[in-house]
């Protein structure tokens, strides 16, 4: 399974961007997915995940109430809509599938597969 994500770009403080997380081959429909981002300097963290059916869903609580992930397994693909973005939201985001449906949402040891990143930059 491959993943490509793709949507990142320079934005101002208050705008908004979709970022897509795009599978090739696998089953990715059958996977919870999970976004996550790492900014210089810092540790990876979770951003929020999704559950394979789209059912359940997960958030970053500093996040809550201005991302939204869904997803379409119709499109193997997953996004995240990023609304009222800050610079603090500024790193690299990376999404992540899971396909055993082991672990906890919010750890990157869940998921088996990662994409290589697409970069988001807030600026004030």
């Amino acid at each position: 399974v491959q993943l490509q994500a793709s949507g990142g770009g320079l934005v101002q403080a208050g705008g908004s961007l979709r970022l897509s997380c795009a599978s090739s081959g696998g089953t990715f429909s059958r996977y919870d997915t999970g976004w996550f981002r790492q900014a210089p300097g810092k540790e990876r963290e979770f951003v929020a995940a999704i559950s394979w059916s789209g059912g359940s869903t997960y958030y970053l609580d500093r996040v809550k109430g201005r991302f939204t992930i869904s997803r379409d397994n119709a499109k193997n693909t997953v996004y995240l809509q990023m609304n009222s973005l800050k610079p603090e939201d500024t790193a690299v985001y990376y999404c992540a599938a899971d396909r055993d449906y082991s672990g906890s949402y919010y750890h990157g040891d869940k998921y088996d597969y990662w994409g290589q990143g697409t970069q988001v930059t807030v600026s004030s």
